[in-house]
């Protein structure tokens, strides 16, 4: 089989995407975690992997996919067994409108909470001056990294980003009463999509938001039994519990 390199992070929840993927498919890979602490993701060799300074990044015989929608409709393309894009146009449709929905409201939405309980002890400590120099290093990021203050972000932004999720889940909720997965009677990229922001809240100690909607629960316990849930989060992959 033809070499696949994954470049990655632990904790990111867009690797684990891309990790649950190759995981279910049982494609081998190379697997190279970088070291955000470190600034590997901005050095001058990986962000000629990617120049959006961002991971997942994979390459496959030397040819470089990037963004974690694309690497997993990619994957499923090459490698299609079992398949995780429907074969039905209208039904693929409704799968990439999810995965579209989740890239513009949950996945940014996620970030918020992480940083404000988890990853932005950093960023807080920084002086202004420091924390400008930081952030024009990042290709993508900047912006999001400006708004971090002393005391993290701005209630408005937190009470957004909770508003987004919220409506996430109840779409979630919605949507699994008509059919087995969210956009199929199969697992599709929509659960794949989602399923890290769920697994993030659980971890920030936040999975009483779907406390009283037993359709996302349910999704959820089968989500957690499939092999690509155990390879996507081996050991050292979970944040662990941390109450707000």
């Amino acid at each position: 089989m033809s070499e696949i390199e994954l470049y990655n992070v632990a904790f990111s929840t867009c690797s684990q995407r891309v990790r649950f993927v190759l995981g279910e498919k049982g494609v081998p890979y190379v697997d190279t975690r970088l070291r955000l602490e470190l600034g590997e993701h901005v050095t001058p060799e990986y962000l000629a992997i990617n120049p959006n300074g961002l991971v997942p990044a994979l390459k496959h015989d030397g040819a470089v996919i990037t963004d974690s929608s694309v690497i997993n409709e990619y994957l499923d393309e090459v490698f299609p067994e079992p398949r995780f894009v429907p074969e039905n146009p209208v039904e693929r449709a409704h799968m990439r409108a999810w995965v579209q929905y989740l890239d513009e409201v949950m996945t940014p939405s996620i970030r918020y909470p992480s940083f404000q309980n988890l990853f932005g002890g950093a960023l807080r400590a920084m002086s202004e001056e420091q924390r400008e120099q930081f952030a024009s290093r990042l290709p993508l990021r900047k912006y999001f990294a400006l708004e971090v203050g002393p005391n993290g972000f701005a209630q408005q932004k937190l009470d957004g980003a909770m508003e987004r999720i919220n409506q996430t889940l109840q779409r979630m909720e919605n949507a699994l009463a008509k059919t087995t997965w969210l956009a199929h009677d199969r697992l599709t990229l929509a659960d794949i999509a989602v399923m890290p922001s769920i697994v993030r809240l659980e971890d920030l100690g936040m999975s009483s938001l779907w406390g009283e909607l037993p359709r996302v629960s349910d999704w959820y316990q089968r989500l957690q039994a499939t092999k690509g849930f155990q390879l996507a989060y081996s050991a050292g992959s979970r944040l662990g519990k941390f109450a707000n």
